[in-house]
């Protein structure tokens, strides 16, 4: 799409941009700027003229600030779309809550909810044509010191969302969990979403600024026809081969 743009500003946070829309997806907090030519969020929002959804997937301190309810009285209408673990004051405008299997449509936005492995949901959102998957902390977590019992109760809860994802949806773009903290196993889940769901695009996240994660899974997720996205510092605008 030629009028898609995809920020990365830090963490599980990034600015998508399409003909009409501007998204801002699990605002954590604000990067400091690169560069004096570097956008920051705040700007980038108070520029445009676009309908502007901001979504948070859980309420994990590094996946929603209530800041963003400041938003609103800084840069005029904004649509909020929040997981309903998250707790905020009900009289709120423009304030949506969503749980797992629930469908919203707001603005011309289809928004549809599939579960987590950990606290919250994950987010796919039908925007302009495109489909766009956040997967919020959907991810098949490894840990080293987990027992057997909840290795095998996470291999097979992970595993059956992400069946229910395959089955409904072809995906565009999907944001999804790389943590290094993982160590070795910090690719898995994303590798096994690339083989079975097959985007056309995958964006790491979750990483920090451990930058190198993005190249090396990249080069993982090749094989199976899924195109990586490389992100070399905060405040980004990632540069994207395919074409959708």
């Amino acid at each position: 799409m030629k009028n898609l743009k995809i920020y990365y500003i830090y963490h599980s946070c990034f600015v998508v941009e399409t003909k009409n829309y501007l998204i801002v997806f699990d605002y954590f907090k604000k990067s400091l700027k690169n560069r004096d030519d570097d956008i920051s969020l705040d700007e980038k929002i108070l520029n445009t003229k676009k309908k502007v959804l901001v979504f948070s997937s859980h309420s994990h301190y590094d996946h929603f600030n209530k800041e963003i309810f400041s938003w609103k009285n800084k840069f005029g209408i904004i649509e909020y779309v929040l997981s309903s673990d998250i707790v905020f004051n009900n009289e709120l405008q423009n304030c949506h809550k969503i749980c797992e299997d629930e469908v919203l449509y707001i603005s011309g936005v289809k928004i549809k909810a599939y579960g987590s492995t950990d606290l919250g949901v994950s987010f796919l959102v039908e925007i302009d044509g495109v489909k766009i998957l956040h997967s919020g902390d959907l991810n098949w977590w490894y840990w080293k010191d987990d027992t057997p019992d909840e290795e095998k109760h996470m291999k097979e809860y992970y595993q059956k969302i992400i069946e229910q994802i395959r089955i409904n949806n072809s995906i565009d773009i999907a944001f999804f969990p790389v943590d290094p903290r993982l160590e070795e196993f910090c690719y898995l889940g994303g590798e096994y979403f690339a083989e079975k769901v097959k985007p056309k695009i995958m964006i790491p996240m979750h990483f920090d600024e451990n930058f190198y994660i993005c190249k090396e899974f990249k080069e993982k997720i090749v094989r199976f026809n899924v195109e990586g996205a490389l992100i070399e510092k905060t405040n980004f605008l990632l540069k994207l081969k395919t074409n959708i």
